[in-house]
């Protein structure tokens, strides 16, 4: 009785083996192998291009517009400032910043003007950068190009705002230097930064209750307390912490100035 059903099944079996495409036929004797796992399976490879020098050009175009996109952020806010062309719905430069509803604001910021005079003087010092001709010597096909390494954001040219154009350039040669001919961090730059001014700082002067005037200059950080006047309450090597009208802040040396009164005026 067993015997024709087992004819049968091998008959509906060679059938269907006869009439399976050569490619599932292939999967069918790989699965039929005592070790599937040892079974030879080709790949086709595929060959990718290499970029036309067409294309190497149109991509570090492209990365340079990128790298530049907090430049021409600062740039915009500098003119939207200086032509005063918020003044048609806000009184003042801060307010606009604050109510603007910014795709770039931060959430590391407690507004949005801080964040616009950041970017305001970074656009500055990546002005300046522009004119000294860093190249990058450890990418020689760059180098050829004419691709200078410069900032690619807000955070690494932060620490140069309060220095002068010359100590901004001398900074970023000497931090790219460092972080092997490659786009330095806010890190390298800032540690870079504070080398330059302890070796260009004179010796802290200041007596605790002294009073003195904050000098803001081209500092964002200071902005709003420009001439205001504050009293000393810890003198630091290279600083003075200043207890101000809403609160203490700690003031670089090149950002105070002594009013020169006698101990019983202060």
């Amino acid at each position: 009785m067993n015997k024709p059903l087992s004819r049968h099944k091998k008959a509906t079996s060679a059938t269907s083996r006869d009439s399976t495409p050569p490619y599932d036929q292939d999967l069918e004797d790989i699965s039929l192998q005592k070790d599937p796992a040892s079974a030879t399976i080709t790949v086709t490879a595929v060959e990718i291009p290499e970029l036309t020098e067409e294309e190497q050009r149109d991509r570090l175009h492209l990365e340079r517009k990128v790298e530049r996109a907090f430049f021409e952020a600062g740039k915009a806010l500098t003119e939207l400032r200086d032509r005063r062309l918020y003044r048609s719905t806000h009184k003042t430069f801060e307010e606009y910043c604050r109510v603007r509803p910014w795709r770039w604001r931060s959430h590391r910021f407690g507004h949005s003007r801080q964040q616009s005079n950041y970017l305001i003087a970074a656009a500055g010092v990546y002005e300046n950068l522009t004119t000294i001709g860093c190249q990058n010597v450890v990418n020689e096909n760059l180098a050829t190009n004419g691709s200078q390494i410069l900032p690619t954001s807000e955070r690494q040219v932060r620490p140069m705002t309060k220095l002068e154009p010359q100590e901004q350039q001398e900074v970023w040669l000497r931090a790219v230097e460092l972080a092997g001919g490659k786009v330095p961090t806010g890190r390298i730059v800032k540690d870079v930064v504070q080398r330059i001014i302890e070796r260009t700082q004179v010796p802290n002067t200041y007596q605790l209750g002294e009073v003195c005037q904050i000098l803001a200059k081209d500092n964002p950080e200071l902005r709003g307390k420009g001439g205001c006047w504050g009293i000393v309450s810890a003198v630091n090597d290279f600083s003075c912490t200043v207890k101000v009208w809403d609160g203490e802040h700690t003031i670089g040396l090149q950002h105070l100035k002594s009013f020169n009164y006698l101990p019983q005026e202060c």
